[in-house]
């Protein structure tokens, strides 16, 4: 299903780190520069967003992870 897995895992840890990171930072009090513009919506906005990005990360990894030729043949069999 996914051609490139190594890229689709790169983009999706990528995703969970900075969330994860700037999740952490925003309860010292910093965020990061380019993650700026999260936080003109409000700091809940910013929360918001930023569990979104950590769990579309775990979503594209699994997916990048899955087999899934083999899922469709076990699905397929009685």
């Amino acid at each position: 299903m996914f051609k490139r897995k190594g890229l689709w895992i790169v983009v999706g840890l990528l995703l969970l780190l900075l969330g994860f990171s700037a999740m952490i930072l925003q309860l010292v009090g910093v965020n990061w520069a380019f993650l700026a513009w999260l936080e003109r919506g409000g700091l809940l906005w910013a929360l918001v967003l930023k569990v979104v990005m950590v769990l579309s990360g775990v979503v594209i990894v699994v997916l990048a992870k899955t087999d899934w030729d083999r899922e469709f043949e076990e699905s397929a069999q009685p």
